[in-house]
């Protein structure tokens, strides 16, 4: 099951590799990587266990700001998220929020004018997964 909104990859590396991947990736699509959330790690600091699963923070305030002055609500949304993830089976995977769908969650009418957002992040998540 995926959630409304989450564009979800099945990665062809393994969960640091496919991490290792993602910031190279958003780096080259000049986006500033703003924060890594390792819940696994944190999982492990209280004794409970969590395969891994990361969360990559990602963003460029031209891409952002422009919709933050359509609706400040989106902010909760911004910066963009990435979360990489090992299933109970061993695969690793990728998901990030459908800029579309954040538009439409904080009723924004899309113009067009995040294409450009909709199709950097495909072609990252193109590049980490394959």
């Amino acid at each position: 099951m995926t959630a409304d909104g989450l564009k979800v990859s099945r990665s062809r590396h393994g969960p640091q590799e496919t991490l290792d991947r993602l910031e190279v990736a958003v780096a080259r699509y000049g986006l500033a990587i703003v924060a890594r959330i390792d819940h696994g790690a944190a999982a492990e600091k209280v004794g409970l266990h969590l395969r891994p699963t990361v969360v990559v923070i990602f963003g460029n305030p031209r891409g952002g700001t422009p919709l933050m002055q359509a609706m400040p609500t989106i902010a909760i949304d911004l910066p963009l998220k990435a979360v990489v993830w090992q299933d109970e089976a061993g695969a690793t995977w990728l998901g990030y929020n459908d800029p579309a769908w954040i538009l439409r969650r904080h009723g924004v009418a899309d113009d067009g004018s995040i294409d450009p957002m909709i199709e950097a992040l495909a072609a990252i998540a193109n590049e980490t997964t394959t």
